[in-house]
């Protein structure tokens, strides 16, 4: 069994943590950083259980700048 380092964002909304994690498309939430972590690394592992990721390819992950009103 490997270990691998994936990408958590995580945003508030409507008083819940959101976490996502975008090389697996996988998400959770919490009432806390800590539980929407816990819970998306429980949600991730479930889901490379059935459906293994192919390579050690990561996203890009940048930013950028948008005009907002």
């Amino acid at each position: 069994m490997a270990i691998r380092t994936f990408t958590a964002v995580l945003r508030k909304d409507e008083g819940l943590w959101v976490a996502e994690c975008p090389e697996a498309g996988t998400v959770s939430q919490g009432t806390t950083v800590e539980e929407a972590l816990a819970n998306l690394k429980e949600a991730t592992e479930l889901y490379l259980e059935e459906f293994p990721l192919a390579g050690g390819e990561h996203p890009l992950l940048t930013t950028f700048e948008a005009k907002c009103a």
